[in-house]
C-alpha cells in the first residue's frame, strides 16, 4: 500500500508562481473599451493646415461607410498635417470593418492608406513584439525552371498529348504511326482527379485536396501552389495570366489551420468566408477573391466558368443580380469606374473573343472590346440583347424581342459577328421555334440580319477562321425537353450548313446574307469543327455505338445537285467510323489529328482512345483501363503573317515532300539507313567542294582573274600548187 504525503496548502508561496503563461491565453479583453474603437490611419495626404479641414471631411465621408464615426483626430504640426488621423467608432465591430474594408485602400495615385486598429498598435509595438531595427525580409532562392515554351522549338515540330489513366499520368510526343515517346517518365498520383492545360499550353495544371499546382518547362518541374483545399473547378484567362478556382469550402481563417500551413497561408481576414478565387499565375498569388452570389450556393449545378474574361485579360467580369461587375486586371481588380453596371433581370452576358475594329473607329485607334448580354420578357418591356463597348460602357446596339424562351449568346472567332439564337414559343406556349439574330460588329450602325426558322435549333456552331455555321435542329411537338434542348439519339434531326452569299443591290455595292449551303436528315446532335476550320465531325457524345462522321465543307470536287451553286462552300462526307462509348472528342490544335475519347469517369464501355487524320483514317488505337482523359497541348497563335501564309501555300507542295520524306525515316529503318547514307555523300562532297575553293584562293588563282594570253600566229597553207614547163 503506497503512503500519500500530506499537502499543506498553506505552506505554499503562490506569489513566487508565474501564471503570466495562463493570464495571456484566457485574457478576456474589456468589449467596447475605448481604445478598442478607435483605428489608426497612415498614409494619409500631408497637407497645408488650410486645407487640413478638406481633408478631414473627404476622410470622414470615406471613414464613415464602415460605421458613425463619433470623432476624427487629425494632428497638425509646423503648418501642415502629418500624414496620419486616429479615428473613434461607435462601437469595436464598425472599427474592425473599417480595417478589413480600408486597409490597403488607395486614396489616389500617390496615396495608400493603412488602417489598424489602435489597440493593435499597443500590443505589437509599445509590448516590443516588433523590433525597432530594421530587418531585411526572407525572400525564396530563385529556383530555374527553364523556358515553358521549349517545346515547340522540337526539331521534329511534334505535338504532345496527356493521358490520364488509374494512377498514372504521362506525357507523350506524337508522330503518325509510330509507339508513343514519353516526354517525361510516367508519374504517380500526380492529380487527385483531372488535369488541365493553359489556353495556349505555356503551364499545366493538377488538381489536390488542398488546391491547384502548376507545372512546366522540358521536365514540367513545379512552379507554384496555389493553396484553395477542396478545389472543383478552375478556369485560365486567355493570355494565361489569371487561374480562376472554386471550392464548395469557404475560406478559414489563418488560426484554425493545421500549424504547418499557416506560413503558405495567403489570404487576409477579408478573405474569410469567399469561395471563388483569382490568382496570379507568375507569382502564385490570389489578387480578388469573391462571395458566390446566394442562388448559386445551395446549387447542384454550377454554371461555369463564373468569371469571364476579355480577350486581351484586361478586363473581368461577373454576374450577379441585375447587375455586372467588369473589373480593370492591370488596376488591381478595382470596379471599372467603381460602380458596378445595373441591368435589370439579366440573365446572361458574353466577351467578344477577339478585338473589334468598329466601323467608326479611327485608323490608329486601339481594338475595341464588346461585351454582348441579353435580359428576358416582362410584363411592360420585350426581352432585349445588347453591344456594349469596354470600358465607355457605351450601349452599341439593343434589339427587342418578344415571345421569348431562351437566348444563347455566340460569337464568331473573329468577333466580327454575334449571332443570337433565340428559342421562341408559339402563342400557345405548347411548341418552340428558332430564330438567328446575327449582328455585324464592323459595318456602320450595327446592322442585324435575321433567319426565321420553322425547326428548334438544338445545337449551333461557328466554323473557326470564317463566317460559315452549322446547326442542327428539329421541328417541336411537344416532345422535346426544352429545358436542355438536347436531342435524344433516336430522334432524326436536320442538319444544316449555312454560307455568306453575296447579293448584288446596285453597281457599285453588294448585301451579304446566309444562306444555306444544303441540308440533310440525320440522327446526330454534336458538331466539333477542327480548330483551323474547313473539316468538322458530326456525331452523337455518350452513346453505346456512335458513329463519327468526317466532313469536308471546301472540298474541292464537283458540287452535289443538292448544294447552293450561288455560294463557295462544297460539303463532302470523306468518312464514317464507329466508335463504342464515346465520351469526347479532342482535336489537336492545328486541325490534322483528332481523337475520339471514352472516358471511364462517364462510361465502363471501350475505355481508351483513338487517333484520327483529319479525313477520318485511323493512326492510333489504344485500349487503357480506367483511362479517364486524354489532352492535346495546345499552341500559342500562330505569329505568320497573310505574307507568309501566301508563301507557304505556294511552296506547299515542296514542305509536304520534306515531311513525309521525314516521316518515312521513322516508319522505314532500311529506308532511313539510305537516306542517312545518301545525304552524307552529299555533305562528303560539299566539304570536299568547299575546301578546294578554299586553296584556290589560297594561291590567288581566282577563274575571274585569270587572263588568257593571246597570242598571234602565221601560218602557211598551200591551196593549190601548179606546175609550168618554162620552156
Amino acid at each position: 500500500m503506497t503512503e500519500v504525503a500530506e499537502f499543506d496548502v498553506n505552506s505554499v508561496d503562490l506569489s513566487s508562481l508565474d501564471f503570466s503563461d495562463l493570464e495571456s491565453k484566457y485574457n478576456v479583453k474589456e468589449e467596447n473599451s475605448l481604445i478598442d474603437r478607435c483605428v489608426l490611419c497612415d498614409g494619409a495626404p500631408i497637407a497645408p493646415e488650410s486645407k487640413a479641414p478638406v481633408l478631414k471631411k473627404v476622410l470622414n465621408k470615406l471613414f464613415s461607410q464602415c460605421g458613425k464615426i463619433e470623432d476624427i483626430y487629425l494632428p497638425i504640426e509646423d503648418g501642415k498635417t502629418k500624414g496620419y488621423l486616429i479615428i473613434r467608432y461607435s462601437n469595436s465591430i464598425e472599427a474592425s470593418k473599417a480595417v478589413n474594408s480600408l486597409n490597403g485602400k488607395k486614396l489616389d495615385i500617390k496615396h495608400r492608406l493603412l488602417v489598424n486598429k489602435l489597440n493593435d498598435i499597443e500590443e505589437f509595438v509599445l509590448s516590443g513584439k516588433i523590433s525597432n531595427e530594421f530587418e531585411e525580409p526572407l525572400f525564396p532562392k530563385f529556383k530555374e525552371i527553364g523556358y515553358l515554351n521549349s517545346w515547340l522549338i522540337d526539331n521534329n515540330v511534334r505535338d504532345q498529348f496527356l493521358i490520364n489513366y488509374d494512377q498514372s499520368v504521362g506525357i507523350n510526343w506524337f508522330r503518325k504511326n509510330l509507339e508513343n515517346e514519353p516526354v517525361i517518365p510516367f508519374r504517380n498520383q500526380w492529380t487527385s482527379t483531372y488535369m488541365k492545360w493553359s489556353p495556349k499550353g505555356k503551364y499545366l495544371f493538377s488538381m489536390f485536396p488542398q488546391g491547384v499546382q502548376s507545372w512546366g518547362g522540358s521536365n514540367f518541374d513545379r512552379i507554384h501552389k496555389y493553396l484553395h483545399p477542396g478545389v472543383r473547378l478552375i478556369d485560365i484567362s486567355p493570355n494565361e495570366k489569371f487561374l480562376v478556382t472554386l471550392s464548395p469550402e469557404p475560406i478559414m481563417n489563418k488560426l484554425d489551420l493545421k500549424p504547418e500551413l499557416r506560413n503558405d497561408y495567403p489570404f487576409k481576414d477579408e478573405d474569410i468566408g469567399k469561395k471563388l478565387i483569382i490568382w496570379d499565375i507568375s507569382i502564385g498569388l490570389p489578387v480578388k477573391t469573391f462571395a458566390l452570389p446566394p442562388n448559386l450556393e445551395n446549387t447542384n449545378r454550377m454554371p461555369w466558368p463564373l468569371i469571364k474574361w476579355s480577350y486581351d485579360d484586361k478586363y473581368c467580369a461577373r454576374q450577379g443580380p441585375d447587375a455586372i461587375g467588369i473589373y480593370e486586371t492591370e488596376k488591381d481588380f478595382q470596379l471599372l469606374d467603381k460602380k458596378l453596371v445595373k441591368i435589370d433581370g439579366i440573365v446572361d452576358f458574353e466577351f467578344a473573343p477577339s478585338g473589334i475594329k468598329l466601323a467608326n473607329s479611327k485608323k490608329d485607334d486601339p481594338l475595341d472590346i464588346i461585351l454582348s448580354y441579353w435580359t428576358p420578357e416582362s410584363e411592360n418591356q420585350s426581352a432585349k440583347v445588347s453591344v456594349m463597348n469596354i470600358p465607355s460602357k457605351t450601349i452599341l446596339r439593343t434589339i427587342p424581342l418578344v415571345q421569348v424562351k431562351d437566348i444563347k449568346l455566340n460569337w464568331n472567332e473573329s468577333g466580327k459577328y454575334l449571332c443570337c439564337n433565340v428559342t421562341r414559343h408559339t402563342k400557345s406556349k405548347k411548341s418552340f421555334f428558332s430564330n438567328l439574330q446575327i449582328f455585324k460588329l464592323t459595318e456602320k450602325d450595327l446592322p442585324v440580319d435575321k433567319i426565321e426558322l420553322t425547326d428548334l435549333i438544338l445545337n449551333f456552331k461557328w466554323e473557326p477562321k470564317s463566317n460559315k455555321f452549322i446547326t442542327i435542329s428539329k421541328i417541336d411537338k411537344g416532345e422535346i425537353n426544352n429545358q436542355s434542348n438536347i436531342a435524344t439519339s433516336s430522334s432524326i434531326n436536320t442538319i444544316t450548313i449555312f454560307d455568306i452569299e453575296e447579293v448584288k443591290v446596285s453597281n457599285n455595292s453588294s448585301l451579304k446574307k446566309w444562306v444555306p449551303l444544303t441540308n440533310f436528315s440525320d440522327s446526330l446532335n454534336d458538331i466539333i469543327w477542327s480548330p483551323n476550320g474547313r473539316f468538322v465531325i458530326l456525331t452523337s457524345l455518350n452513346e453505346n455505338l456512335s458513329k463519327l462522321k468526317f466532313y469536308d465543307v471546301e472540298f474541292d470536287g464537283e458540287k452535289s445537285k443538292e448544294q447552293n451553286k450561288k455560294v463557295s462552300s462544297n460539303l463532302k462526307l470523306l468518312k464514317t467510323n464507329e466508335f463504342a462509348g464515346l465520351t469526347d472528342i479532342q482535336w489537336e490544335s492545328s486541325g490534322r489529328f483528332v481523337t475520339a475519347i471514352s472516358s471511364f469517369w462517364k462510361t465502363k464501355i471501350n475505355n481508351g482512345y483513338t487517333i484520327y487524320d483529319c479525313v477520318g483514317h485511323i493512326l492510333k488505337e489504344e485500349h487503357i483501363n480506367s483511362f479517364k482523359e486524354f489532352l492535346w497541348r495546345p499552341r500559342p497563335i500562330k505569329l505568320l503573317t497573310n505574307n507568309d501564309k501566301k508563301r507557304v501555300r505556294k511552296n506547299l507542295k515542296e514542305y509536304a515532300a520534306q515531311f513525309e520524306e521525314s516521316d518515312t525515316m521513322d516508319t522505314n529503318a532500311a529506308l532511313r539507313e539510305l537516306i542517312l547514307q545518301r545525304k552524307k555523300l552529299l555533305n562528303d562532297w560539299k566539304s570536299y567542294r568547299s575546301k578546294t575553293i578554299e586553296k584556290l584562293d589560297k594561291f590567288i588563282i581566282k577563274r575571274k582573274e585569270i587572263e588568257l594570253e593571246k597570242v598571234k600566229t602565221i601560218k602557211e597553207v598551200i591551196i593549190e600548187e601548179n606546175e609550168e614547163v618554162i620552156e
